[in-house]
């Protein structure tokens, strides 16, 4: 850590700490755990559970005062932009943690600086209290480093990560066109499936072939990230197929966004297709 910890400590918190250990342990990767004098091995996993629990609920609060009009989909949504790992490593950097936080050597350039981010919040939360935690996340991170407007319209292109990840572990993709129709309206209205390696792991629906590809993406990624068998299924095919094991957080990788209402959106067009007396369009190649 750096030679002046409570002067560096108070560029970035606004305030000086009262415990220092805590915040010495907070820049502690689990790489360069150190023994106390108890026997234990310390580093910053413990303050990084507490800190991501605790940066959760503040960014909860503050959203839900910010946009008092919106609905709980948007509100998880708009949540899930700010605390996930693109937007809190950004935020980790341009506070200067990346280059306090003391890793084994061979993990110095490691770009995982958002855990770094979490114990520090951990570490408020002990050291002085729920409020000078809260107004730590609201006046520096928030204000100076999130913008709440434009991260609400931030879109995520879903089908670009997720082939990029398939590229990234060797496993191949395919997004093909299942069938196309017209709605009630006379709207074209398509829906698109897409397949890993010869499994189908995602449905979507759009009003054009884009709109449908992304939807299914988004499935595919909310099953990537949160079906344990399938995540056991998907390692096991890349060893097969590449002869390598599947990074520890993999998965947890992909966007954070979860399309809760997928299984509702296909429903809905199953009924469309039904109520429609226009004869479905064959799929284009």
């Amino acid at each position: 850590m750096n030679k002046e910890p409570y002067s560096s400590l108070y560029k970035i918190l606004g305030f000086y700490p009262d415990n220092i250990h805590l915040y010495e342990q907070a820049f502690l990767h689990k790489s360069s755990s150190v023994e106390s004098g108890d026997g234990r091995w310390l580093n910053n996993e413990r303050l990084e559970f507490l800190g991501d629990a605790v940066l959760d609920a503040v960014v909860a609060d503050i959203v839900y005062k910010h946009f008092q009009n919106k609905r709980e989909g948007f509100l998880t949504n708009t949540r899930s932009k700010i605390v996930q790992r693109e937007t809190m490593n950004r935020v980790a950097v341009e506070l200067g943690l990346d280059k306090m936080v003391v890793y084994s050597a061979k993990l110095s350039s490691h770009n995982n600086h958002m855990y770094a981010l979490e114990a520090l919040i951990g570490a408020i939360y002990l050291d002085q209290g729920y409020e000078v935690c809260y107004n730590f996340i609201q006046n520096v991170l928030i204000k100076k480093h999130v913008n709440l407007e434009t991260i609400a319209r931030k879109e995520v292109n879903f089908k670009s990560s997720l082939i990029e990840w398939s590229q990234k572990n060797k496993l191949e993709i395919s997004f093909d066109l299942i069938e196309s129709f017209t709605d009630n309206d006379g709207n074209p209205v398509f829906q698109t499936g897409v397949t890993l390696s010869d499994t189908q792991i995602g449905v979507g629906i759009g009003y054009s072939k884009k709109e449908s590809q992304q939807s299914a993406a988004k499935m595919a990624i909310k099953k990537l990230r949160t079906d344990k068998t399938f995540q056991q299924f998907i390692s096991e095919l890349k060893k097969k197929k590449t002869g390598e094991n599947t990074a520890e957080n993999e998965f947890e990788n992909l966007p954070e966004e979860a399309v809760e209402n997928s299984g509702q959106e296909i429903a809905d067009t199953e009924k469309r297709k039904a109520e429609t007396s226009i004869e479905a369009v064959p799929a284009e190649n």
